[in-house]
């Protein structure tokens, strides 16, 4: 019961997903990034145990079709998920099995899919892959943000959202640059929104604090430099 964007920028190496659904905590049990390979979604009837085999497929070097060739003899329950996989190299394939309750589908397009299903129609994901053109040259993580946000804007879910997930890596590092989760919320995407805004100038900060933590500034002393509230809920 999820709507997803797997996305990744050519530009200069990011990989991530953006994604809601109507169910809790999305964040942890239907997508992932799996550094220096791609980036893969199993939801529908998402299983968590699916998608760790998914990843250990995909780190073997397999190709997106016979990882999923894989799954559909391995899982009894294959034709309840919708599987996406989209690989660093360009490689990708998709499935959406035909017990994935209606509606549901994808579109596949340049370093990008989108998927989902008990969407209100094809619109959703039609709106997703317009945002994903039409914002070419932002940074991946709002590229993808946009996507949600366009798929919320065109009907999104039936049963509308309740979580949200967030995740980019950067190919020159082994831990992601942003990884939000709103796991319960009457408005996930909006939610979303007003934290990604508060916390994207934080994101070269926390990689330099990573890789030198003697090189930056308390975090709080950084967000008084820069003008930014200590918390996206403190008061202006």
């Amino acid at each position: 019961m999820t709507f997803t964007v797997l996305g990744r920028c050519a530009r200069n190496g990011k990989t991530g997903y953006a994604q809601a659904t109507s169910t809790p905590a999305v964040g942890w049990r239907c997508t992932d990034v799996v550094p220096g390979y791609g980036v893969l979604t199993v939801q529908a009837h998402g299983d968590y145990r699916q998608l760790q085999r998914a990843k250990a497929l995909l780190q073997t070097g397999q190709s997106p079709e016979a990882i999923l060739d894989t799954l559909r003899h391995e899982d009894p329950y294959f034709t309840y998920r919708q599987i996406a996989l989209l690989l660093n190299d360009g490689r990708r394939a998709v499935n959406t099995g035909p017990k994935a309750r209606p509606w549901a589908g994808e579109i596949v397009g340049e370093h990008m899919i989108v998927s989902g299903n008990v969407l209100v129609g094809p619109q959703v994901l039609e709106a997703m892959a317009q945002a994903w053109t039409r914002s070419v040259d932002a940074e991946l993580e709002e590229r993808l943000l946009r996507c949600v946000e366009a798929g919320r804007d065109a009907g999104g879910q039936e049963e509308g959202q309740t979580s949200c997930a967030l995740e980019v890596f950067d190919d020159r590092y082994t831990f992601p640059i942003v990884n939000l989760r709103i796991d319960v919320s009457l408005e996930p995407i909006a939610e979303m929104r007003k934290i990604f805004n508060w916390f994207q100038p934080l994101i070269p900060y926390y990689i330099q604090r990573t890789l030198d933590p003697s090189a930056v500034a308390p975090k709080k002393a950084f967000l008084e430099q820069h003008g930014l509230p200590v918390n996206p809920y403190a008061p202006t």
